[in-house]
């Protein structure tokens, strides 16, 4: 394995555990500590990872976003069945805000082939062009500035577009949802593009994999009783999902209970 592998496997654990130990990673990845320390001390450099004694933790658990690749990379499996099941949802011929972010790029892939004959508002790059060439159906990208490496689209114009738009359903991509704190970002301008896009819709669908449940992020966008259904890969006494049911949204559970819905009364 390759440095730079190696690195992004070390990236993916400080998210996912939110510490890790240089021994233990040199044992894992068979190299010595001080070949650990050199892959920690490039990933400070890059501003992922803050170095400890015998390890590293995160920067920070509410302002770091860890880069759309690894993101998308993350749960990858989960986040294809989760599409699936959005993709399902969708009606033929509705007005749909698809966001940006990595599981809403696989809803795009997911409604592929569907002949939705669907009506498409996005501020994704790879959403628009996933869809571009999709029979019957009209891709309209909002103005804005990419974000680089994210290749979505924020600022004034982009919120502004969906000021002249009546939508049928929000397919949004979230950092985190909290029974609490409800929907959170990493990103303001992201935030600001989020929220417009809420306001302009009907109903909000939610697609967020398990390790996405609990969590609080650095930007608040809505509370969860916003939420008009969830899609998750959550057992269904995640705390996250029963505060869902009780806002009145109704849940989606993917893939050991593919198909099965609940709604307030579960």
């Amino acid at each position: 394995m390759n440095a730079q592998d190696r690195r992004k496997l070390i990236e993916q654990q400080v998210i996912r555990t939110g510490e890790v130990q240089f021994s233990v990673l040199a044992e894992e990845f068979d190299v010595s500590e001080m070949t650990v320390r050199r892959d920690i001390d490039a990933l400070e450099r890059q501003g992922v990872v803050r170095r400890v004694s015998g390890g590293a933790i995160p920067v920070s658990a509410t302002a770091f976003e860890p880069s759309y690749g690894l993101r998308a990379d993350l749960a990858a499996d989960s986040k294809d069945d989760i599409a699936t099941a959005i993709a399902s949802l969708l009606s033929p011929g509705e007005t749909v805000v698809l966001d940006s972010g990595s599981t809403v790029a696989r809803v795009a892939q997911a409604i592929r082939g569907r002949g939705l004959g669907l009506t498409v508002i996005t501020p994704s790059l790879p959403v628009a062009t996933a869809l571009a060439d999709e029979p019957d159906t009209q891709v309209i990208l909002t103005g804005g500035t990419v974000r680089p490496g994210e290749l979505s689209l924020i600022g004034h114009d982009a919120e502004r577009t969906f000021e002249r738009f009546n939508c049928d359903t929000f397919v949004i991509g979230v950092a985190g949802v909290d029974a609490d704190k409800g929907l959170t970002e990493y990103h303001p301008g992201e935030a600001s593009v989020k929220r417009a896009a809420l306001a302009a819709s009907s109903r909000l669908l939610v697609g967020a994999d398990a390790a996405k449940l609990g969590r609080v992020h650095l930007v608040n966008i809505a509370p969860i009783t916003a939420v008009g259904v969830l899609v998750t890969d959550a057992p269904q006494d995640h705390p996250t999902v029963k505060a869902a049911l009780a806002a009145g949204a109704e849940v989606v559970l993917t893939p050991a209970t593919a198909g099965e819905r609940t709604g307030d009364s579960a």
